[in-house]
This record gives C-alpha cells, structure tokens and sequence, in this order.
C-alpha cells in the first residue's frame, strides 16, 4: 500500500484493493469492519482519490470508524500501514518532521456563541477531533485555523450501520426503528361490488330492481357496479437459522410491525416452520418478540428452506393464505437441502403467488454471487432481489412489496 504516495495524476492503486486491503487489517486488529462498509469505502475513495495522507486518513475513519472507542485501535493501523510512506528512519531524531497520520497534534472545535454555559462535558468529548496533517497546531507562525467536522445524529448513523454491526443498544434503538416502517402491498379486485356513479360493462340488477321500485316498477335509471379494490395479502417467511442470527431480531421486528400495522402473515423457519402470527400482533414488541422466540423450538438451527416451503404450500399456501399475495422470503439461501427440491418448491409457490421478494443480507457484499445452493435453485422464480441488510436498504424491501409483478421473462434478465 505504499503506492498510496501522494502524486498528482492518477493514484497508483485501484481503490477497491485498497478498501479491501485495508479493511481487512482493521478486523485482525479487533474493529468489526463489514463487507459493506468496505465497499462503501471503495466507492468513497473513487470519489475522493487518495492522493495525500489528509484525505484518505479522513475519509477511511468517517466510513469504517462508528463510535470514538474505536479511534485509538484505526489511528494505529492506519499509521502501521501507511506509516511507510513518510520514511521514519530518515526522521528519527528530527523535531521538525512531520508526524505519523493519527499521531499529529489535534484540537477540537470551538463550541457556537449560542451553547449554553455547563454543557455536558461528556457530549463535548463526543466531537471528532481535527487532523491537520504534517501541519504545527501552535498557530506560531500563521494564523489559527480549526478544522470543523459535520457529524451526522445518533439516529441519522444507524441508517446505514448493517445489522450485523449493531451492538445490543444499538439494536434496540433499530427495533423501533424498523418498527415504524409502512409496508402496503399492491391492489386487487375483489368479489364484492359497490355502485358506481358512471357506466361499466356489469349491471347491478339488484340496485336496479330496488331502485324501479320508486318509480312505479319502471327501471327508469340503471345502476352500474364496479368491483372493490382491495390491497393483496402480504406473507412473511423468516430464516431464522444460525447462519442468519445476526439479522434475526431485527427482521423480527419488522415481522412485527407488518402483522401489526399491515395484518400480515408471520412464518419462521430453520429446520422446521412455525407460524408467529399471533404471538407477533401483540402491541408490546418485547413480549411479541420473546413470545415469538419461545415459540419457536429450532431457533438458530440448520436451514431446510425447501422443506418449510412445502410446508408452508400444503398447511397453508394452497388453502389460500398465498394464492394471490405477496410473499417475501427472508433467507441467505445456505440451505441443506438438495437444489432440485428447493427449485420443485419454488415453482410451486410461484403458481400461488402475485410476487415473490428475496431478501438476502448477504447481497451487499461486493463479490457476493448467488452461488450457494438454495440461493441458485430459487432465483430463477424471484421476482425482485434486495439485500435489506440497514435501515436504508429496507426502503428497497418496502418499494419492492409495493411493485406490481412483472413478467418473470423479463425480470431474469435484470438479476
């Protein structure tokens, strides 16, 4: 990575290498640094090239760096790497030469005239410090200058955190997040009809007949009906194996608030299927969810998806509950089953369905490939695929439950 040197033209580094390179020597050093934020660090340095210490230092710690207890362990790595480009050796023993990145003198930013006396020195010590790199902070010599950095709410940083990351605060903050998300799943004629105020192609005789009866049996005005539109079921089918555990209670609590808010249908599976409907329309979502969790004997357990989906079709798809809805699955695709069975019951769910969405967490990643068994077995009867791995992403999830199907020959083509 010594390549990074500052030059002006065209950096010597690929940046996704560089994301990569780096990231991975944060997680040997402890700091839980995602496949997706290294990702969003590539895409970060495509922006921003990295042709001085200053901007890379800078823009690999807004990315990769979510809480100031982490700061100490990146400012070492971050000089361990790319110490080498500023030749220690030749230094040694010079007070004037500049120091290492995450070593330079910092200061932090003065508080606005309007902060009211005896804040709370804890939220100040929140602010990030200023870096200027190979610079003096003593203003000898020139005047003062601060370096002052926007940082984004509490609230506003979990949007984009995947919900691998999130510590156990952090997900109970998420929880409620996802809670209040609106899903509504597209609309449908039904069977019943109700006057309509302009001509259609179906008469209502009945209305028609009442109506003669005032005017001495004649059937002086005709009365149309048109059929009620109503919104489509909407049916959730949550991986809840071990493989999938670290999105779990999240994706839970969006079941939640969907049976809640959008009377969904609520199925779990991992080596068996269990429907959670009820124990998940409680309004309390601790108790909903802990009723849920009880509820479910193979929590954390294998995966057999092409099992629970036949399950699902004989106990319940074929009495109705999918004949016409939207069904999203929720899975990573590891599945222990044969993929000629996965894709038997995929073909059979989607006679039942309107639509079929997939979320697959594992989709953010940048060399991910739906290459694993049951992931490859099912897409071909998938009409929309999103990731859904962050806050952020479940507006993917929402606008896709919304989307009118459209023709699979069309749709294989765009996964």
């Amino acid at each position: 990575m010594a390549e990074t040197q500052a030059v002006r033209g065209e950096p010597r580094v690929e940046a996704a290498a560089l994301a990569a390179g780096f990231s991975t020597a944060l997680r040997r050093a402890g700091l839980p640094v995602s496949l997706d934020r290294a990702a969003r660090l590539a895409e970060a340095l495509r922006l921003v090239p990295p042709y001085a210490l200053g901007p890379l230092y800078w823009t690999s710690r807004v990315v990769l760096v979510t809480s100031q207890d982490q700061l100490p362990v990146f400012d070492g790595v971050f000089t361990a790497v790319f110490g080498g480009l500023l030749d220690p050796a030749d230094s040694r023993g010079d007070t004037t030469a500049p120091p290492s990145i995450g070593a330079e003198p910092r200061s932090r930013p003065a508080p606005p005239d309007d902060r009211p006396l005896g804040a709370d020195s804890a939220e100040r010590a929140s602010q990030p410090p200023a870096l200027v790199p190979g610079g003096d902070s003593s203003g000898v010599d020139g005047p003062e200058r601060e370096t002052v950095l926007m940082m984004a709410s509490a609230e506003e940083r979990l949007h984009d955190m995947s919900f691998a990351e999130l510590t156990i605060n952090e997900i109970t903050r998420m929880r409620h997040l996802v809670q209040r998300i609106s899903l509504s799943t597209p609309t449908r004629l039904s069977r019943r009809t109700r006057a309509s105020a302009t001509s259609t192609a179906r008469l209502d005789l009945r209305r028609t007949v009442r109506a003669a009866g005032r005017t001495g049996g004649d059937p002086a005005r005709l009365v149309y009906a048109r059929r009620r539109p109503r919104l489509r079921r909407l049916v959730f089918l949550c991986d809840v194996s071990g493989s999938m555990e670290p999105y779990t209670r999240v994706f839970l609590s969006l079941l939640q608030g969907a049976v809640s808010g959008a009377q969904a249908e609520a199925f779990v599976f991992s080596t068996r299927l269990t429907r959670l409907t009820r124990q998940l329309a409680l309004r309390d979502p601790d108790q909903a969810l802990a009723q849920a969790a009880a509820g479910t004997e193979d929590w954390a357990g294998g995966t057999r998806l092409a099992e629970s989906i036949r399950r699902f079709i004989d106990d319940h798809g074929r009495r109705g509950l999918a004949r016409g809805a939207v069904i999203v699955l929720i899975s990573d695709g590891w599945a222990q089953d044969d993929p000629a069975e996965v894709d038997a019951q995929m073909a059979r769910l989607r006679r039942l369905a309107f639509r079929i969405v997939w979320v697959n967490p594992r989709k953010v990643a940048p060399d991910y490939q739906p290459l694993a068994g049951g992931m490859a077995a099912a897409l071909p009867y998938i009409d929309a695929f999103v990731s859904g791995h962050s806050y952020t992403a479940l507006a993917e999830v929402a606008a896709a439950i919304r989307a009118d199907r459209i023709p699979q020959s069309a749709n294989r083509g765009t996964k």
